[in-house]
């Protein structure tokens, strides 16, 4: 993954860098594999082009369990408003729309 960040993302690409390494490392190291998978590959696919405000919301996500999280992103139920936004609709259609490869 190329992790660079978009230029209005952070004021430092050092430090930009390591959030999303530290983004990234979280998405794979969930404990659960479904989670891993969904939030890992998602991270792999989108990261390096989100801003700064869809980092934020993205990593308020991962402070959530990984079973609202499944539960969120597979549509068996709707995310509270807070996370109702742009990163988790993106995360549904990634989850329902996988890419082929």
């Amino acid at each position: 993954m190329n992790l660079t960040c978009t230029v209005s993302a952070m004021p430092s690409n050092d430090n930009c860098d390591q959030r999303l390494r530290r983004i990234l490392f979280r998405c794979w190291h969930r404990g659960t594999q479904e989670a891993d998978l969904m939030l890992g590959r998602f991270a792999e696919n989108v990261l390096s082009g989100f801003g700064r405000a869809q980092l934020d919301r993205f990593e308020a996500l991962l402070e959530c369990s990984d079973t609202d999280l499944f539960d969120w992103i597979t549509g068996r139920l709707l995310p509270p408003p807070v996370h109702d936004h742009d990163v988790m609709r993106m995360l549904r259609l990634t989850h329902h729309h996988p890419a082929r490869g």
